[in-house]
């Protein structure tokens, strides 16, 4: 049988050979009867021969019939002829058909072997196969054992490096100040009318410089007096050389700690022309306050701190997180939202106020806050809120904002920074916005004051301003004052003030620093 199922050509040759076989021995037992008549006949021939005197009737009767059996004889020898003949090609065929069959049979074992060699090299491919198969899936068990393990060790030294981070952090100062000195500006050597040129040549001068990256000189030159070398010492200090990238590096980790939980509070604090915009938005053209992302190297802190909060949530479970974003601003002790929209939807600022919860935390109820997909998104929303907010030109600055403005980035944290202070130079009603910002400032360092001095009542309500920022100053946060300062010589009293403020900030110790858990549904501040 071969393997498909079907008869093979060696067997259907056997059988054909077995029936030629049968055949020949048939016929050639036919031939041995035909002789053996044949020789019976021969015998009685002999017979008739030697009774040479019988009878003439007998003799012919005798001839008649040795006439008839030679008739028979040649009749079978025409037969056995025939017969042999037969036998000789059926012999011929048979050895041709045994000849075919040997070679058929030759090439059905030539098969059969090449077929079970093929078979048994299927067998070991797939013995071999199932064995790798084997390793394979003990490898992949292995695997998914040490994926187990490095998830799970991940998970653990994630865990551990948000602690090491914070505590990094936390060993640096919940309060941190650092100072940043502006380069001089064409508006700093612009002489006035009533200003002779050797006093504009002194108001001119460099009195404010960096030391090194933690101490400010400042030269306290003022007519009548001693000329006096005062430093100050902050956690960072940026000369008039150093870029924007420097500056954000040592904001950037405040970042980590918001999405880790944390509140956190970047403000921005300085005189009028001290570089406050610059160094928390980037640079603003002359007619044109809207916030632009081309120049990249110029990009301020709240682009930037934008862009890296979205990076770092792309990193978390896609849905996980989501941002909402709020722009206040506080002018003459009062707030105003400047995302409001009308019944037509156009933007326009809406006076808002400031309570304290039940929880002892500050809200600013019906306030708007917008959601936001991408920093693009974000940028566009704080241009919304810079267009609508109050300017007036000072002695300083052509376009002096003449409030404290509030952009807050809220995903289960909170991100605030704060513009502020303004200088004299004006009169009327920009005088009464200069004393608000004064006052507001004056609160703001009540209340670190009474934080540092550790008093069982902080003054948050003295000031707007205070009273908003109540959480992101004296709540659970982690806060930093970047000082923006002037280096010439007239703006020498407001600098004063500024570093002064900044000394009292840094002399704030404050418990440690709390995680907020809050559900991702509810907004943190």
């Amino acid at each position: 049988m071969r393997p498909d199922g079907g008869i093979s050509p060696g067997l259907v040759a056997q059988q054909r050979v077995r029936q030629l076989e049968q055949k020949l021995r048939a016929k050639e037992e036919r031939i041995v009867v035909l002789e053996t008549e044949n020789a019976l006949l021969h015998l009685k021939l002999a017979e008739c021969r030697g009774m040479i005197g019988g009878d003439t009737n007998e003799v012919a009767q005798l001839s008649f019939v040795h006439d008839k059996q030679q008739n028979l004889c040649r009749s079978t020898s025409s037969v056995i002829i025939q017969v042999y003949g037969a036998i000789k090609r059926l012999k011929r065929d048979l050895k041709n058909l045994h000849s075919f069959a040997i070679e058929l049979s030759r090439d059905f074992q030539h098969q059969c072997k090449n077929s079970l060699y093929q078979v048994l090299t299927a067998v070991q491919r797939i013995q071999l196969q199932n064995e790798a198969m084997q390793t394979f899936r003990t490898k992949a068990f292995d695997l998914e054992q040490s994926l187990q393990e490095v998830s799970e060790r991940y998970q653990q030294e994630k865990q551990k490096r948000k602690i090491l981070h914070n505590s990094l952090v936390e060993l640096r100062g919940n309060i941190r100040v650092h100072c940043r000195i502006r380069p001089l500006l064409p508006f700093d050597t612009a002489s006035g009318h009533s200003v002779s040129r050797d006093r504009h040549r002194k108001l001119s001068e460099k009195v404010a410089h960096a030391t090194d990256d933690e101490t400010v000189l400042v030269k306290c030159n003022r007519p009548g007096h001693t000329l006096i070398n005062k430093t100050f010492q902050f956690d960072r200090v940026y000369s008039a050389a150093e870029s924007q990238d420097t500056v954000f590096a040592d904001v950037a980790p405040l970042l980590t700690s918001l999405l880790d939980g944390y509140n956190v509070c970047i403000m921005a604090y300085g005189q009028t022309g001290s570089g406050k915009t610059y160094t928390m938005l980037g640079p603003q053209s002359e007619d044109d306050v809207t916030l632009s992302t081309e120049d990249e190297p110029e990009l301020g802190i709240i682009p930037r701190a934008t862009e890296e909060v979205f990076r770092l949530i792309s990193e978390k479970p896609p849905g996980s997180h989501w941002i909402e974003v709020s722009v206040v601003e506080v002018y003459n002790n009062e707030i105003f939202d400047l995302l409001a929209k009308d019944s037509c939807g156009r933007v326009f600022g809406v006076k808002r106020d400031v309570v304290t919860t039940k929880e002892g935390k500050s809200d600013v109820p019906l306030l708007t806050y917008e959601t936001v997909e991408n920093a693009v998104e974000f940028l566009q929303l704080v241009d919304k809120g810079l267009q609508l907010r109050v300017q007036h030109p000072t002695l300083v600055h052509a376009h002096s904002s003449r409030s404290h403005l509030v952009v807050t980035l809220t995903i289960t944290t909170k991100a605030v920074s704060a513009d502020s202070f303004g200088m004299s130079g004006v009169t009327g009603v920009a005088l009464r916005e200069t004393s608000f910002i004064n006052r507001s400032l004056s609160a703001l360092s009540d209340v670190l004051g009474a934080i540092a001095e550790q008093r069982s009542h902080i003054p948050y309500r003295n000031s707007k301003l205070t009273h908003l920022l109540q959480d992101s100053i004296g709540g659970n946060a982690k806060l930093l004052v970047m000082l923006c300062i002037s280096p010439c010589q007239k703006y020498l009293a407001e600098s004063l003030q500024s570093l002064g403020f900044g000394t009292r900030a840094r002399q704030v110790q404050r418990g440690q620093v709390k995680k907020r858990n809050l559900p991702v549904s509810s907004k943190s501040k």
